[in-house]
């Protein structure tokens, strides 16, 4: 009865995952092994999981990353000119932390979205914040935003976060309010938020695809500077991959509760 009242209390708190591990542990005898220190040890330890999977939901939940992708993924004997070593580097997510871009650049089909949702995946993992967006769709948006009067807070909403994705860039030539928009988003960013942008256009061809030297030459600046350049090249990885038997195709896993027990 005093258990059932604990873990009544727990959740009265808002302590699910000690509620969780409290309940599960008196349930296993080798619990009674342990000192009362290390007993409340790991019912703290237990609610920490918790709430960082909790967070780790929200976060990939808020990123809406167009795939499942992972680092570990990633297909490194495909001849497409991949970095192995760089990706190994970027595995690491301080560079987030840094405000380093990431421009990816290459045919369609040879992984530039799969290597950029990988990236926002280990970034959220990591704790950040990531949002993706197609380029298309991001345009349509802070259209959208003008008709409604928040394009304001739309354009600040976009610097707040940690780690933009923004796919499919110059897939058709800008438009003049287009390039004045995406400068904005550059700006806002710039040495703020780490930007991951792919694109079918060559990366030495971006300045003159903009349009207007001008804003272009203020665009590229801001993007080029400090970035990471993956310029991928070769066939389709569709082509030689089926839809249904693609590596690339891989769950989620959250923590498991247990694993730090």
């Amino acid at each position: 009865m005093l258990n059932q009242q604990t873990i009544s209390i727990l959740h009265s708190l808002k302590l699910f995952g000690m509620a969780r591990g409290f309940e599960g542990r008196l349930a296993d005898p080798k619990q009674a092994e342990l000192s009362h220190a290390e007993f409340v040890g790991l019912l703290v330890q237990d609610e920490k999981t918790y709430r960082d999977n909790l967070r780790l939901r929200r976060l990939l939940k808020k990123a809406k990353l167009r795939q499942e992708a992972a680092l570990e993924d990633i297909d490194y004997g495909a001849s497409r000119g991949l970095n192995q070593q760089v990706i190994l580097e970027m595995a690491n997510p301080q560079w987030v932390a840094a405000h380093r871009n990431v421009l990816l650049s290459g045919p369609a089909g040879i992984g530039k979205s799969y290597i950029a949702c990988a990236l926002g995946n280990s970034a959220a993992r990591a704790g950040y914040t990531v949002l993706y967006l197609r380029a298309p769709r991001l345009f349509e948006t802070l259209q959208q935003s003008r008709g409604d009067g928040s394009h304001l807070k739309t354009l600040a909403r976009l610097s707040r976060v940690q780690l933009l994705i923004i796919d499919d860039f110059l897939l058709t030539p800008l438009a003049d309010w287009e390039r004045r928009d995406f400068l904005e988003v550059v700006e806002d960013r710039y040495q703020l938020g780490a930007t991951i942008i792919t694109s079918q256009c060559p990366i030495s061809d971006w300045h003159p695809n903009i349009g207007d030297p001008t804003l272009a030459d203020a665009i590229c600046d801001r993007l080029l500077h400090n970035a990471y350049k993956i310029e991928l090249r070769g066939d389709s990885m569709r082509i030689k991959s089926p839809a249904g038997n693609r590596k690339n195709e891989r769950k989620e896993t959250i923590v498991n509760d247990s694993r730090l027990s």
